[in-house]
């Protein structure tokens, strides 16, 4: 999942530098098209790698996962002085010109809109949950279940719950916790149908009980009484899978 999207993004960064390499962006349109596009598609791919590196960074910290703009806004402006810094010194190089501090300020402009857009484009495509999916009969169970504790052998798995640097097991036995992070686990729960609902939440799907919509917020209630908020960076994505 995580190198899929990434994937997407990268071709997204790509796509973008032939369309500003044919279009002779922020006046480059004197210089020859090879050129353009390689030194276009170059700069747009650093990007994407930067974007790769920070939006992990981002993600893994959880702050903003509820809050789709304000985390796009954080990975920004996280991105544009850095970049401008890489992007000033790679076309020096590319033009054969040479290196001016006082040159940097008109590089912030470009390299912040830049960075804008292609953020939002990135969050329109890829912005869905993690999902797991029902395992074929016959198929050995999910890796996941092995870290349940003994009190739990057996239960089936209705939700796991982010806290801190350990997961709450919410069960048909009950609950424990275990030390993982949610990311791993959700990996490892490959094999049972269910999704990423909140930053802190993953539930399996024939958990669900109830949904209910309000104040433009989403909760699923599961077979135990268990309330899983639904982050509204997901909501979309879960609603149109018939979540709720």
């Amino acid at each position: 999942m995580i190198a899929s999207r990434h994937t997407r993004g990268l071709l997204i960064a790509a796509g973008a530098g032939v369309f500003l390499a044919l279009s002779g962006a922020f006046g480059t349109g004197g210089a020859p098209l090879p050129g353009r596009l390689f030194y276009w598609v170059t700069v747009m791919l650093i990007g994407g790698l930067a974007g790769f590196i920070v939006s992990e960074l981002v993600d893994r910290g959880g702050w903003f996962d509820d809050r789709p703009a304000l985390q796009g806004g954080v990975i920004v402006v996280a991105l544009t002085i850095p970049l401008t810094l890489i992007i000033w010194a790679v076309t020096n190089l590319f033009f054969d010109r040479e290196p001016r501090p006082e040159h940097l300020p008109y590089f912030v402009g470009p390299v912040f809109v830049i960075t804008c857009v292609i953020t939002a484009l990135n969050y329109f495509t890829q912005r869905a949950p993690a999902e797991t999916h029902a395992a074929p009969a016959g198929e050995a169970p999910p890796r996941f279940l092995e870290r349940l504790p003994v009190k739990l052998r057996g239960a089936r798995i209705h939700a796991v719950e982010a806290e801190d640097h350990y997961l709450r097991l919410h069960t048909s036995k009950g609950q424990d916790l275990i030390l993982m992070r949610l990311s791993d686990a959700v990996v490892e729960l490959e094999g049972l149908e269910g999704a990423r609902v909140h930053r802190s939440w993953w539930v399996a799907r024939d958990a669900v009980t109830d949904a209910r919509r309000g104040d433009g917020k989403a909760t699923l209630t599961l077979e135990n009484g268990v309330e899983a908020p639904v982050s509204r960076a997901y909501a979309r994505a879960l609603r149109e899978a018939g979540w709720f």
